[in-house]
């Protein structure tokens, strides 16, 4: 990379402040841009969806857990996947630490994947994570938010994702999604982003932003290439014996979040 010019203290100052009135100009920006989301009319769900959870099936409706406020995090772990995507496992590390605050503001926050649920445990638990996940095997919920293909769709290579037409690497896509609820129990959906929508919930991310070499990912495959699973860091790939898994580099090629 090429490195920052080497300048005095009052040179550096006078670009910090450049810089801030930026910084504070998208700081604005994002703000308003919230608050465009937050205004997004809702739809109401019809559909009846039930999942399977370590306490038994529970209805979308359920998954609120008292809460009128639901986010879904759709991880990318199939049927047939042995392990769940690198790049939503960065993600799944940043959830345990927030859920108690935002369940002080009325936010329910869990994982969904359309991996059976033995298969989602087993690797939760090797993960070491608290937050809830659960099984939407039994259900149309992928299908309907477009983060999972069919064989016909991964053959044609053409597929509904982060609305649009357009290709993607895997049966199983990444995604957030939001519903509320109301006094009365009915749920409404009123927001998904796919892709680089996603950026926001990578709070490593956020902090490599601060620093001089920046996210680094300028050479690589593709922008997470460099990511693992964070017990796969320096220990050359190690597995337990007896686990089966996808050599790295074909889970992360399938696990890309594109632009």
């Amino acid at each position: 990379m090429e490195h920052p010019r080497v300048v005095s203290k009052t040179e550096w100052l006078a670009a910090r402040k450049e810089l801030l009135t930026k910084e504070k100009a998208l700081t604005r920006a994002r703000d308003a841009v919230s608050a465009e989301r937050r205004r997004l009319p809702m739809v109401k769900v019809d559909k009846t969806y039930v999942f399977t959870t370590p306490d038994g099936e529970r209805t979308l409706a359920e998954l609120f857990d008292g809460r009128s406020q639901l986010i879904v995090y759709h991880f990318m772990m199939g049927p047939e996947w042995s392990e769940g995507c690198p790049s939503c496992s960065l993600v799944a590390d940043h959830i345990d630490g927030s859920l108690v605050h935002l369940a002080q503001r009325d936010v329910t926050l869990l994982a969904v994947s359309r991996a059976p649920l033995p298969q989602i445990d087993a690797f939760k638990r090797r993960m070491g994570w608290r937050f809830q996940w659960v099984s939407s095997y039994a259900n149309d919920f992928n299908w309907d938010y477009h983060v999972s293909f069919t064989k016909d769709e991964m053959a044609s290579r053409r597929m509904y994702y982060n609305y649009e037409m357009s290709e993607f690497p895997a049966d199983e896509a990444p995604g957030a999604s939001v519903f509320y609820r109301n006094a009365a129990g009915e749920v409404f959906h009123t927001y998904s982003t796919y892709a680089r929508g996603g950026d926001p919930l990578i709070g490593a991310y956020s902090y490599l932003d601060l620093v001089p070499k920046g996210r680094d990912e300028a050479g690589l495959a593709f922008p997470m290439a460099w990511v693992r699973h964070h017990d796969r860091y320096g220990t050359g790939y190690v597995v337990n014996p007896g686990t089966s898994y996808e050599p790295p580099a074909k889970v992360a090629a399938r696990c890309e979040h594109t632009a």
